[in-house]
This record gives C-alpha cells, sequence and structure tokens, in this order.
C-alpha cells in the first residue's frame, strides 16, 4: 500500500498531522531577556445600603424572608444533542492528511493479517482500514476568531476563584461549539463615576476627600443568561471527509471564526466582575483521545499567556505578548477540588524517543496497536493492559484510562527506574532561636505550642516521618530524644570554632517511637530559656550542624529567627538606611549583604534539603540576605514585623501558618522537566528552585503554595494544528510513594494575530510580568522593573490598536475584551507595596513582598495587585450572603471597584489583599450593625487595629464570621497564610486610614496616579511606540 504523493502546503492552510521529527530540545539561553524602557440579588427600591436607620428592618428580629438559592445568570447554556447523521464540527479521524493535501487510497489485500483483524475495536481518532479515494480539498483560509464567552456560575464565591469545579464549564463531548454571543447592552450612565473618563459627568472633584459624604451608587443589574449552545451534526469516523468540512468556518481548531471587539478603555472605570472568570480557551475537546472536558489541565495548574499559539517566530515577536507559562504543579486542593488521578500501572507509558508520557492528545495509529506522540510524532506501541486486564482476565476500555481522559494525573513510578535509593521519608528539623529577644516576645513559646499541637496531623501514615531540634544562642544546643529515654536530653556545643555533632545518628528520631519524650520537651522548651540574657547568635554554626544532621537523609530545616545573627559564620549588621529608601540607594538594600546564606542554599540543595525562614524581628531582619535560603531550595519566607505573643492576634497568625506549613501535603526529592512541541523552546524560568540544567529544575521540597514562571520562544515554525506543554514532576509523596505528575496542556496553533490577541490570557500574562519585575528590582532597580511592564502593556495596545481595533480604531486605548483589565492591573503592580515608589516603605518589607510574588500563584496574585472590595450592608439587602449556596460555596456581595467612590460613611466595608483584611467603618454606620458584627454600640466605641471578631448569637454576626472566615481558608489552602483583620475607622487612626485607602488603587494616592491619570500617561505611552 503506498499512498499518493502529498500536495504541497497551500499558504494559511494548517495541517492536522505531520511526521515524525526530531526530539524535542528544550533549553538554550536562560538568562533573562531585557525588557525595554451588583451581579446577584436586584437591589430593592425600598432598601439600600447606606440608607438611614429609619428605612433599614430591625435587626433584633430574625430575617424573615426564606433563603432564596442564589442563582447567578447564564452557568450553563442550555445544551442539545446533536441530530443523527450530521457531522461534529473538529472532530478528526487520525491518519487524515492535512488539509489541501490528497487523501492516500487504501485497499484491501487477502490474506494480510489474521481473520479477525476486521472485527477490531476502532477509537475515535485511530486511522480506519478503508477509506476511499478523494479529492484534494482547497486550503481553508484563516479568519478572525471570538473567544468562548462563560458565564458566572451559580453560587459562585469571589474567593474560590481557584477551585476547578467552579471555574470549568462542563460540556459533553458532542457539546463545542457556542453560538455568537448577542450584543450587550449599553452600560447605563454612572452620576457618580470618577472625573476624568471620557464622556462622563464631572460632578465630584479629585480634591474632594475620600470617603467623605459620597453615596454608594446602584448596583448592577444581574447578567443576562448565556446563549444557548448551538447543536452540532453528528461526526462518524468512518468518514474523513467530514472533518475539511467541520472545519471550513473555522481559522483555529475549535473556535469560531467571528471577528473580535475592541474596548476602548478610556470610557468608564474597569469591569471588574470578569477578575475571577476563567480565561477563555479554546474547544479542542473534539481533537483529544478520548474527548472528556478534563483533556487539559485545568488553570489552576497550569496557564498559558497564549491560548492561541503563533505558527512562526515572527507572527510572535510582531504580537509583543510576552510568551510563557505559569505553573503550580503542587497545589493543595481547595474543598470543591477534585483529586488528582493516581496510576498504579504495569508501566509507565512513554514514548521511545522524546521520553514524553502518553497522555489525552496522542492518537492511535495502525488500528489502534500503536500510538503516535503528540510532540515528536513517533509512534509506540500500545501496551497490552490498556485494554486486557490480566488480573480479571476481562477486556477493558482503553479510553477510560485517566491517562486518556485527564490533563493531570500522577503515576506510581516503579522503583526500579526512578530512584537510586529508598524513598525519603518526612524529615523536619527545627533550628529555634532562643535569645532574650525571642523568649521575651513570646515566639518560642508560640512555636512550641503549635509544634505541640501538629504533632498528629504532620505527614506519617507510613510512620517513617523523623523530626529533631536545635535551639541557639552564643552556643549550639542538641537534643537526644531517643525512644528509650523517659525525658529529654540536653547537649551544649560553645565551642563554635570546630562545631561537631554530639551524636549524629540519634539527633533525628521517629515521630512515632519517639513520641512521648517529643512532647515533654516540646512542653518543657518555653521553661529552658526564660531567664537567659544572651543576645548573640550564632545562626550559621547552626544551619551547618543542621546540615551534617540532614544531609545524608535530606528533608527540611525550619528556621525560626528573631535576633539579627551576629556571631560567627552568617553574621549581619544593621544596614537600613532611612534616607535610602525611594531612591536609586535603595536597590543596595535589597541584595543580599553576604554571599553566605546562599552559598549554603546552593550546596545544600544536591542533599535533597530545603529551608523554610520564620523571621519575627520588629526593627531589622535582614529579610534581603536571609531570603536566599528559601529561594534556591525550594522554601518559603514568612515574616512577622513587630511580633508579641501577648497580643493574641500575633500568636494565632503564626501558629495557625506554622501548623498549616507543617501538616500540609509534601513532594519531597523532586525534579521537574518541561518539554513542548518541536519549534519551542524555554528561555527563563522564575520561581525558588535550583536549575540543575537548561530544563530541569531542582525542587528538595516541592512546596505546593510556589509556583513557576516559564518564558518560552518560537524558534521554528510550527507546522501542527496544536501545539503540546508538558510538565513532569518526579517526587516522593507524603507516605512514601515514588510518583511522577504529569500536567499536559494542549493549545491550538494559529496564523492569525487577531486569534492571537483574542485568546490571550490576562491573568497568565500579569502572573509572568509580576515574576519578571522581581528579577528585574533585584538586578536592577524599581524604577526600571515599573518602566518595563509599562512599556509592555504600552505595546501591546499600540500592536492591537494598530493592526486589529475595528470598532474602536480611533480611541487612544483599546484592547479586546479579554484584556482589558491589563492596564489597571499592571496600575495595582506599579502602586503595590513590592514596586511603590515611597520613602516609607521598609526595606525588609519590601524584600519579603518581593520574595512573596516570586512564588505567588496567579490567582493570589491578581488579589494582591487588585484586592477585592465588599460592602457588608449587603447582608441586609440579600439574606443568601454569607451563606452556602446551591453549590456548598459561601455567597458573598457584589464586586466593589478600588474607588474611595464606593465609600459611604453609613457603610461598613470588607477589604481582602490576600495577605490582611481590613473592616472600614463609615462615620455614621449604623449603630445596631455595628452592635451585631462588632460588638460595639456605635463606630465612636470601636477600637481600631488588629482585632478579633467577636462571636454574637445573632444571623447576621454568623454570616459576616462566614465571610471572613471562607477567605481565611482559601488564603490557608493558597497560600499558608491567615490573614489579620484590621478595624479601621474613618475619623480613627491616620496611619491605619491610609493604609486602608492606599488599597483604592483607582483614587490618587500620595504621589501615585489615579486610574484616570494613568490612563492619559499610557495614552501617551502609545503615541511614542511605532509598530
Amino acid at each position: 500500500m503506498n499512498p499518493s504523493p502529498q500536495q504541497p502546503q497551500q499558504p494559511g492552510s494548517l495541517p492536522l498531522a505531520r511526521p515524525g521529527g526530531a526530539p524535542v530540545q528544550a533549553g538554550g539561553n536562560m538568562q533573562q531577556q531585557p525588557s525595554q524602557p451588583g451581579f446577584g440579588p436586584a437591589s430593592q427600591p425600598t432598601l439600600r445600603p447606606g440608607a438611614p436607620l429609619a428605612q433599614r428592618p430591625p435587626l433584633q428580629q430574625p430575617l424573615q424572608q426564606p433563603i432564596r438559592p442564589f442563582q447567578a445568570a447564564g452557568a450553563q447554556g442550555q445544551m442539545q444533542q446533536p441530530a443523527p447523521g450530521q457531522p461534529a464540527l473538529g472532530q478528526p479521524t487520525l491518519g487524515q492528511p492535512a488539509l489541501g493535501q490528497q487523501q492516500p487510497v487504501l485497499q484491501d489485500q487477502a490474506g494480510a493479517g489474521p481473520a479477525k483483524t476486521a472485527a477490531r475495536r476502532t477509537y475515535p481518532g485511530m486511522e480506519q482500514p478503508q477509506i476511499q479515494q478523494q479529492m484534494p480539498q482547497p486550503p481553508v483560509p484563516l479568519q478572525p476568531l471570538q473567544t468562548q464567552q462563560f458565564q458566572q456560575p451559580s453560587g459562585f464565591s469571589p474567593t474560590n476563584f481557584a477551585s476547578p469545579t467552579s471555574l470549568v464549564p462542563q460540556f459533553s463531548p458532542q457539546q463545542l461549539q457556542p453560538t455568537q454571543q448577542p450584543p450587550k447592552p449599553k452600560p447605563r450612565s454612572n452620576p457618580l463615576a470618577s472625573p476624568g473618563y471620557a464622556g462622563m459627568s464631572m460632578g465630584m472633584g479629585m480634591g474632594m476627600p475620600m470617603g467623605m459624604g459620597m453615596m454608594v451608587p446602584p448596583m448592577p443589574a444581574p447578567s443576562p443568561p448565556a446563549p444557548a449552545l448551538a447543536p452540532l451534526p453528528a461526526y462518524s469516523a468512518q468518514n474523513p471527509n467530514q472533518l475539511a468540512g467541520a472545519f471550513a468556518g473555522m481559522s483555529m481548531a475549535g473556535m469560531p471564526a467571528t471577528p473580535i471587539t475592541a474596548v476602548n478603555i478610556m470610557q468608564g472605570p474597569p469591569q471588574i466582575d470578569i477578575l475571577s472568570s476563567p480565561p477563555a480557551m479554546p474547544d479542542l475537546l473534539s481533537l483529544s483521545a478520548a474527548h472528556t472536558p478534563t483533556s487539559n489541565a485545568h488553570p489552576s495548574y497550569k496557564r498559558s499567556t497564549l491560548n492561541a499559539i503563533p505558527q512562526t517566530p515572527a507572527l510572535l515577536n510582531k504580537s509583543r505578548i510576552p510568551f510563557g507559562l505559569v505553573i503550580t504543579p503542587y497545589r493543595q486542593l481547595l474543598s470543591n477540588d477534585e483529586p488528582v488521578p493516581v496510576i498504579n500501572a504495569p508501566q509507565v507509558v512513554r514514548c521511545r524517543r522524546c521520553r514524553t508520557y502518553i497522555n489525552p492528545w496522542i492518537t492511535f495509529v495502525d488500528q489502534g496497536a500503536r500510538w503516535k506522540c503528540n510532540l515528536c510524532f513517533l509512534t509506540n506501541e500500545v501496551p497490552a493492559f490498556f485494554d486486557w486486564d490480566a488480573d480479571n482476565r476481562t477486556r477493558v476500555d482503553r479510553l477510560q484510562r485517566p491517562e486518556l481522559t485527564h490533563g493531570v494525573v500522577e503515576f506510581v513510578a516503579p522503583p526500579q527506574e526512578y530512584m537510586v535509593r529508598p524513598p525519603q521519608p518526612v524529615v523536619i528539623l527545627f533550628v529555634i532561636d532562643v535569645t532574650y529577644g525571642a523568649v521575651q516576645s513570646g515566639m518560642v513559646a508560640v512555636a512550641a505550642r503549635a509544634i505541640l499541637d501538629s504533632l498528629d496531623s504532620i505527614p506519617n501514615s507510613d510512620n517513617r516521618t523523623k523530626l529533631g531540634f536545635i535551639t541557639v544562642d552564643s552556643a549550639i544546643h542538641f537534643y537526644n530524644l531517643g525512644a528509650s529515654l523517659s525525658d529529654p536530653q540536653m547537649m551544649v556545643v560553645a565551642d563554635l570554632d570546630e562545631t561537631f555533632i554530639p551524636i549524629p545518628y540519634d539527633l533525628l528520631v521517629s515521630l512515632t517511637e519517639s513520641r512521648s519524650v517529643i512532647e515533654r520537651f516540646l512542653e518543657r522548651l518555653p521553661q529552658m530559656f526564660q531567664n537567659t540574657q544572651q543576645t548573640m547568635l550564632a545562626l550559621g554554626k547552626a544551619l551547618k550542624a543542621a546540615q551534617k544532621i540532614i544531609g545524608p537523609i535530606g528533608g527540611k530545616i525550619a528556621i525560626l529567627q528573631h535576633t539579627l545573627p551576629n556571631l560567627e559564620e552568617g553574621t549581619l549588621k544593621m544596614r537600613e538606611d532611612p534616607k535610602a529608601l525611594g531612591t536609586a540607594k535603595e536597590a543596595a538594600l535589597l541584595q543580599p549583604a553576604i554571599p553566605f546564606y546562599k552559598a549554603f542554599a546552593v550546596d545544600c540543595s544536591p542533599m535533597q534539603v530545603s529551608m523554610d525562614v520564620f523571621a519575627f524581628n520588629g526593627q531589622y531582619a535582614d529579610i534581603a540576605t536571609l531570603s536566599g535560603c528559601a529561594k534556591f531550595t525550594g522554601g518559603s519566607v514568612h515574616y512577622y514585623p513587630g511580633f508579641t505573643a501577648s497580643r493574641t492576634e500575633d500568636a494565632i497568625k503564626f501558629a495557625n501558618e506554622l501548623g498549616h506549613l507543617l501538616s500540609r501535603p509534601l513532594g519531597l526529592e523532586a525534579v521537574m522537566r518541561m518539554r513542548a512541541t518541536k519549534g519551542i523552546k524555554m528561555t527563563a524560568f522564575h520561581g525558588n528552585f535550583f536549575l540543575r540544567s537548561t530544563d530541569l529544575l531542582s525542587l528538595p521540597n516541592v512546596n505546593p503554595d510556589n509556583s513557576y514562571a516559564i518564558e518560552l520562544a518560537l524558534v521554528d515554525t510550527l507546522t501542527t494544528n496544536i501545539a503540546c506543554f508538558q510538565t513532569s514532576l518526579l517526587h516522593t509523596s507524603s507516605n512514601g510513594e515514588r510518583r511522577i505528575r504529569v500536567i499536559t496542556l494542549a493549545l491550538p496553533v494559529t496564523s492569525s494575530l487577531s486569534e492571537i490577541y483574542s485568546a490571550a490570557d490576562q491573568i497568565a500574562i500579569m502572573a509572568l510580568l509580576d515574576k519578571k519585575a522581581v528579577d528585574r528590582s533585584l538586578t536592577s532597580k524599581i524604577d526600571d522593573a515599573r518602566e518595563a511592564v509599562l512599556y509592555k502593556l504600552s505595546e501591546m495596545i499600540a500592536v492591537y490598536k494598530s493592526a486589529l481595533a475595528t470598532g474602536g480604531s480611533s480611541a487612544p486605548v483599546v484592547l479586546p475584551e479579554n484584556l482589558k483589565l491589563l492596564p489597571v492591573l499592571v496600575l495595582g503592580l506599579i502602586k503595590n507595596l513590592a514596586y511603590r515608589s515611597s520613602t516609607t516603605i521598609p526595606s525588609d518589607l519590601r524584600s519579603y513582598m518581593l520574595a512573596l510574588h516570586y512564588v505567588l500563584s496567579p490567582e493570589l496574585t491578581m488579589v494582591n495587585l487588585y484586592p477585592r472590595f465588599w460592602n457588608i450592608d449587603m447582608l441586609l439587602v440579600d439574606e443568601r450572603i454569607g451563606l452556602p449556596g446551591n453549590d456548598g460555596q459561601i455567597v458573598f456581595p457584589p464586586l466593589l471597584n478600588l474607588s474611595s467612590e464606593k465609600l459611604d460613611r453609613q457603610g461598613i466595608y470588607l477589604l481582602d489583599n490576600g495577605l490582611e483584611l481590613f473592616v472600614w467603618v463609615g462615620k455614621t454606620a449604623n449603630p445596631d450593625l455595628c452592635n451585631v458584627l462588632l460588638g460595639k454600640p456605635s463606630p465612636d466605641a470601636i477600637l481600631t487595629g488588629k482585632t478579633t471578631l467577636p462571636v454574637i448569637d445573632h444571623p447576621l454576626n454568623s454570616r459576616f464570621r462566614n465571610l471572613v472566615d471562607k477567605v481565611r481558608e482559601q488564603r490557608r489552602l493558597m497560600g499558608t497564610i491567615y490573614p489579620h483583620v484590621y478595624l479601621v475607622r474613618e475619623d480613627g487612626d491616620p496611619s491605619l486610614r491610609m493604609w486602608f485607602l492606599s488599597h483604592l488603587i483607582e483614587d490618587r494616592f500620595e504621589q501615585l496616579n489615579s486610574y484616570p491619570q494613568f490612563l492619559s500617561v499610557l495614552k501617551d505611552s502609545v503615541a511614542k511606540i511605532s509598530v
């Protein structure tokens, strides 16, 4: 059987498959490239937030109205099944040549193969044994596209945006393509809109004091329901001709060819309701092996800045959009998340050439006997266990296997292939500062109690977990906690010149066997040093000793430090200079003072030792230097300025965060590798890790909170219609199993600049720019980082306006609908504590924020750049707020723009920046509401600052605390963060009030521009760029 010769590829046509090529060679220069300079319930007319007390319902009576289920408009469209006999759009038959090529003629040959071959089961995408010769198909011209818009799911909570089940619409494989969206209703004018927007009233001047006498505008009306998805014709796998017709009206697989609409950013405030929406993803389910909605990795695991990949390097350069991935490979599951499927198969199936793991985007060929790699296109044998269960001696459906139905899976690795030593147990060695300042602050006592309370939750399912303790001041104290002892034994090494380990093999003890001794030690620890007068800290020597103890096994070193190290190796000096803050000299304060801690971390990484730093010094902790311990070992930094255990809120925060860090699941002795379709290579990596080779990241511990950004580049023209990205994380789980987590993402390839812009992900773009800005701040200056981000935004606007904008091309600042929040997010980055130009931000706080932004997930990054802002008075308007909705998630009030125009003197508001929670109380807030929510009879009686919310037997109090508790739960799971609650009165502490108002980024603050002023600056910047 000889196929007919292929016709030459026509311009503008995208082949559906291509022959096998060379293996993917990922790598190259790892250096950073230089940058250039009121939904919900309808509002009630008789009762609104901020109304006088006489118009409000009595708070003493419980709400009489029944609780209505919260139904957001358009969670899913109405689905219709395809009509029989009609072709389904975009469902291919593998083995079909590219569009514009001739079909090969296949003829049956007598006696070829066993007789039962003809009855062999076929799979979607399998080459068919009989295909009639067809006429060559003309090339399909590429058309612009309109991205698929998803409506907000029912009961959606602003804090659960990382939840897969709340973000991804669940479609059956037949329901693949939406109809065109109806035109949106023209927005109503807002008489209280901020001045400076084109076409809006100048009713309120910028000079008016913020929050004084401003009324809350009416809540927006509910969004219209999403249009029903059009039924798709049925597709027969026996007729490959239908595929050409299915793609005839499309320029990119799975995406409709409808022009996109430009949005004039200068008109009105940003529409923040889409911040929690999922990215517009092309529908490629028909091209996957099993046609399941979980074939692609959920955005909470992996996001691409471009959800339509440029076909050529020139097209990527023309778009000016940064190309990269943001990966959170080991994120902790939220309450409504599905667990990652675990596959314990006789063999881990991989491509023989490029070592890609089998995934939903491979194709079966040779009647299902072989599979074609979706990265290098080599064909490989399908193992027998895919179709036959040897244990039960029954046939199985291969298309039900998790590796073919899920974009995120975890393989149990065979020991003989994926390990050179027994799996590492969970090992935690605590290095605790016991100097005078640490003891007096209460840090030692709280740490001991938190560890004691966490012993039951530390991962120990295999009974192999080991713990150890070192305390340090001017001497190093080791502890023998052997199971044979009745009481712990302390061994003091005061000679720091030649530090030695007294009993090197007995200082790490089994948590199971030595549990009682460990408990007695932790109970006595606070009293051991309660009378100490030591102010010297030999932290460097203690870390070297810890390395000798834990190095042969690997594990985690938890550093609890209060006093600045001032003895022997690792000595640091006070170098804070208030005069340098906000100037060019500040860059030196953000650099490590000495190379000791970075070099120590680099030495620990090959030993599979990770470090987490808890810093408590209220004066100066030199976070810029100490954070190097975590940066190069995959660890994390936690900062508690001014910590005092006598303040209950401080003790609770530290205990919660330390307890969660000890109890969460861990990936041990891990390496992570990224693979991509031929023609795509990795150029730079950002995050806490040690780069072992051009595409291999060493992670002694896989921190569930940490995300990693990978910059990508096109080095060759892509010849496939789909580009695939696969991340593999080889690690040891907390229960001692060697596992491989595989995260696969498939995206369409296009030659249309319009489709590239309409499928870009603004959240992934900002997350990547944020991590690049951290690198620029540390290698150059913070000013350069701000200018680089602003210039990149200006470039994208200039390109889009010049090449693509149709409806609003005369507007100075235009972007597509899916990127319309980029300007306000860039403004949020410029005003963030990590990058803000200010003379009042301490270098420790700025260094901590930079270290945090380097590892935050995209979802948590967005909360910190653009905080969530709610009107708590809505508890009176909608009885569903603060209670679980139909999906079991807490219902939140509508999000408000970050502007003082939303503040009402009679209102109470809640603001979440991802790290802290603020409750703003207006000057004339309802006294009854203050009493019910905050336990005070009037606003004047409220004490400002850190607080613990009172528990009052009233439905409104319970619903309010539900909101706060839900936010805290999300932050704990997503970032090991337990936010403080700060009470802020409109006429209260001026510094606290200004701290709250600094989060209202759409207003002018200090010398920083308001949003309208920023758009004016952006307009001038765009005008200077020629594309």
